[in-house]
């Protein structure tokens, strides 16, 4: 709490000087926390809410009453898990690429090629006004960059995740108009009749591409479209029939997809579910870039060399990373956690990672990190 000219402020219903109001004072002390972006100071109004519950009594509902921890309190249990928020998405990678860089120039290490690292914002809310943004930048291109690491998964099992291309993001709103009227009636041409028919097309399709999944040992999630339901709107009273319902999807397409192809078809369920049903797109990504695997690839031959001891699975990602605006702009990226023998937890509940696994990390960096930089020269970077 900041000081003032009043004097110091006490706490809510316990009196004030000069007589104010105690509720006035409560008020005045609210006021004075500081949470306004771009740094806003939560810490305090916890505090100041903590202390106000535990006076009234009343029971205090924190978001992190799932953890075993406080989520931003690094706890290190007996085993050596850390528990925290982002300890596998990805304060990890930055500390263990730093601490890799750090023990290299310890070492006397001279890179053959410029060792940029970059922390870029946004890249949980679409990275729009982030590496989407950056990529098209002068100050980017001046970097020539010629490779690219970026972030993965962790693995259960005793095998790194390697992602060479993630699915394409599509958020899509299939809007449904109908005649209206009174609830009392069969109206004929509603728009639930047509969402329902959108909505059996959808997740028709859903059910064929899970079964895919499920009876293929093949198969990744990231192998396979998913589809998800994710908003339904429409109606303003419980006897009115409305003049339109709308729904919304979140599909995530794999490369080997035809996304003309694909959204030829989002189209002919929009035709089959009745006039004028339409359908537009919150977000909509068109590139399938690659990154090769192949082992007479240099960049590929020097990455897997340098973990020639570890068991790689390479796979698509299955979600959508700042890899994807690299790749856009033919730029070769691998997606790569070295989290092994961890439970995939990025956004859950008690995120954790073990001490063990995250030094082993460092140093896989500190040979992955000079056998990529010592990678010749080739005549497209020039």
């Amino acid at each position: 709490m900041l000081p003032d000219k009043d004097g110091p402020v006490i706490g809510g219903g316990q009196g004030s000087p000069e007589g104010e109001d105690p509720s006035v004072a409560l008020f005045r002390e609210y006021l004075r926390l500081k949470t306004v972006h771009p740094a806003p100071d939560y810490d305090s109004a916890l505090r100041f809410l903590d202390r106000i519950a535990e006076e009234l009594e009343l029971p205090m509902k924190k978001i992190e009453e799932h953890w075993k921890y406080d989520a931003f309190s690094a706890m290190k249990d007996a085993e050596g898990n850390i528990f925290a928020r982002g300890s596998q998405d990805m304060k990890c990678v930055t500390i263990q690429y730093i601490q890799a860089v750090r023990r290299l120039k310890a070492q006397g290490w001279k890179p053959t090629r410029t060792v940029h690292l970059m922390f870029v914002p946004d890249e949980e809310v679409g990275g729009h006004k982030g590496m989407e943004t950056f990529v098209t930048h002068p100050e980017f291109q001046k970097l020539n960059i010629g490779f690219s690491l970026d972030e993965g998964l962790a693995n259960p099992g005793e095998a790194f995740t390697v992602f060479y291309g993630e699915r394409n993001p599509w958020w899509i709103t299939v809007r449904c108009p109908g005649s209206p009227g009174h609830g009392s009636r069969f109206v004929e041409n509603t728009a639930a009749e047509k969402l329902r028919q959108v909505i059996n097309s959808f997740l028709d399709f859903r059910e064929k591409e899970k079964h895919r999944l499920n009876t293929s040992e093949c198969f990744t999630l990231g192998d396979v479209t998913t589809v998800n339901m994710t908003m339904v709107k429409g109606g303003v009273a419980y006897n009115v029939i409305p003049a339109e319902m709308d729904v919304s999807f979140d599909l995530r397409i794999p490369p080997t997809v035809n996304l003309q192809e694909f959204e030829k078809q989002i189209k002919q369920w929009c035709k089959d579910a009745g006039d004028d049903v339409t359908y537009e797109f919150a977000q909509k990504h068109m590139n399938q870039n690659l990154t090769s695997t192949a082992e007479n690839d240099p960049w590929w031959s020097a990455f897997s060399a340098a973990c020639k001891n570890m068991t790689l699975e390479k796979e698509i990602f299955p979600a959508a990373t700042d890899s994807r605006f690299i790749r856009a702009v033919g730029i070769p990226a691998i997606g790569f956690s070295p989290m092994n023998r961890t439970p995939i937890l990025l956004h859950d509940h008690n995120e954790h990672l073990n001490e063990l696994v995250f030094l082993n990390g460092i140093g896989v960096y500190e040979r992955l990190i000079p056998a990529l930089t010592a990678v010749p020269v080739s005549p497209d970077e020039a």
